[in-house]
């Protein structure tokens, strides 16, 4: 279920005959604002906030959301694709794989700027299906009949070897599924990963999705 009861009091003295301040003070809120991790792998993380309330809680997921930049496939260039798959679809299923690259390592590209290795990850898809017998033209076993991740080739730019040498770039899962072929259709194209947040667009928000909720530390004063 959705978060509930997350409206905030915002006027100061709210609360004064319970003798409880809830004015915002800067100092207040660094001392009490703490961060727990209670999960950490390499799909997921959950940590408790402590300290502030719901809107800040919203703010953040918010931020995780469309504000911290990702790598992603963002221009593709088909030199033959005669699949069923239509090249505007398999250019966004393409955006859609998650890249394993670190972000910071690179720079966001601005307006008609040259692109280079400091801005671009290159990656190149060529992949044809076969018949498996080619002696019986009536067989079913097919080869490459399933495009994946696994089929994208990362083409190292400039020192990007060298740089990315101890975790080379590649896409998170290499079991994702891009386009399906039939014996004689092909797929040919090279693919151009740049930074981005997800404000721009989806593909490139770093997470899947990102939740909160509500764990409230409820206090009961004793009786004067």
């Amino acid at each position: 279920d959705a978060p509930r009861m997350t409206a905030t009091v915002e006027a100061a003295g709210a609360y004064f005959a319970s003798g409880v301040d809830n004015s915002f003070s800067m100092e207040r809120f660094r001392r009490d604002l703490r961060i727990e991790v209670q999960q950490l792998d390499e799909e997921e993380i959950v940590f408790d906030v402590i300290g502030i309330d719901a809107a800040i809680a919203n703010a953040f997921r918010r931020i995780l959301l469309s504000e911290v930049p990702a790598m992603a496939i963002d221009k593709v260039f088909i030199l033959n694709n005669t699949s069923m798959t239509e090249d505007e679809v398999l250019a966004h299923r393409l955006g859609l794989i998650p890249i394993r690259a670190d972000p910071r390592l690179f720079r966001e590209r601005v307006g008609d700027e040259d692109p280079d290795e400091h801005h671009v990850i290159a990656f190149r898809l060529e992949i044809k299906c076969t018949r498996g017998n080619k002696d019986d033209p009536g067989s079913s076993e097919m080869v490459n009949s399933r495009v994946l991740s696994s089929h994208l080739q990362w083409i190292p730019q400039g020192d990007q070897e060298e740089r990315f040498r101890e975790r080379e770039i590649k896409p998170v899962h290499d079991d994702i599924l891009i386009a399906k072929l039939r014996p004689g259709q092909e797929i040919v194209l090279e693919a151009w990963c740049e930074k981005g947040i997800g404000k721009t667009h989806s593909k490139w928000s770093p997470v899947a999705t990102a939740s909160y909720r509500l764990l409230p530390e409820i206090r009961v004063k004793p009786a004067r």
